[in-house]
């Protein structure tokens, strides 16, 4: 972060995101007026949902990607002045301002290589008492994606923060949350091709990974993967946070 993403493409595929964005935004509670952070908005699909709660309230839609932040505002532009579009990167203080009075992020803290750093930032611009609601990548995520990139002799997600509940837990208290629950689950996400995997695979898991190649030799790298996974399922574990501000 920041980088950039296909984000067309990302809109396009990332119906599991959505799909488990959707139960985070369930946990916020709302009377509709709030103003609130989504951190990592992406192309806007979870966002769309968040504002959806908020008939008289406001969102800050931030992303350390400028192509997100345009699909964003396409997908948005019915929410008007409802919203707020802004590039920044997670790793740094954040320009928000007033604090906000809670904070939304789905399938993105996993990409931040620094969660003291964030979880400081975050709590900076953050109301007392105000909500984080949030979900990422955790402890044995995609396991079996790193298996098959070791058998192939590529390096694993070393550039990811794949954290554990006990140390997520004792990182928010440390920056001043209260009332935490952090929890794993697993989320096995099956894909009806292996085509419909690879492209999944190319846009969001191993992005960084083909965008170091050739287009054949991503190709060539992408079949070698899904060759050797189990099945033409993604082995997702999802870290999931709630916290309020300490006052």
């Amino acid at each position: 972060m920041p980088e950039d993403w296909d984000a067309a493409t990302y809109d396009r595929i990332a119906d599991p995101q959505a799909r488990w964005g959707a139960t985070v935004v369930g946990w916020l509670e709302l009377s509709g007026s709030e103003r609130v952070l989504d951190a990592g908005c992406g192309s806007g699909r979870v966002t769309e949902r968040l504002l959806e709660r908020l008939p008289n309230g406001h969102v800050v839609a931030l992303d350390g990607s400028s192509s997100m932040i345009d699909e964003a505002r396409r997908r948005l532009a019915p929410f008007g002045e409802r919203i707020t579009f802004m590039v920044a990167d997670l790793l740094d203080p954040l320009p928000v301002d007033p604090p906000v009075d809670a904070i939304l992020s789905t399938a993105t803290f996993h990409w931040v290589p620094d969660h003291d750093a964030l979880f400081r930032n975050l709590s900076a611009v953050l109301r007392p008492g105000g909500q984080l609601a949030a979900q990422c990548g955790g402890r044995g995520n995609l396991a079996s994606v790193e298996r098959a990139l070791d058998d192939i002799g590529a390096p694993g997600f070393a550039d990811k923060t794949y954290a554990s509940a006990e140390e997520t837990r004792t990182r928010l208290e440390t920056f001043g949350f209260r009332d935490i629950e952090c929890w794993l689950h697993d989320e096995p996400t099956p894909f009806e091709s292996a085509d419909a995997l690879e492209t999944f695979l190319s846009t969001v898991v191993l992005r960084r990974y083909v965008e170091a190649r050739t287009p054949a030799e991503s190709r060539a790298f992408l079949h070698d993967v899904v060759s050797r996974l189990p099945s033409f399922e993604l082995d997702y574990v999802r870290l999931n946070m709630r916290a309020r501000r300490a006052s």
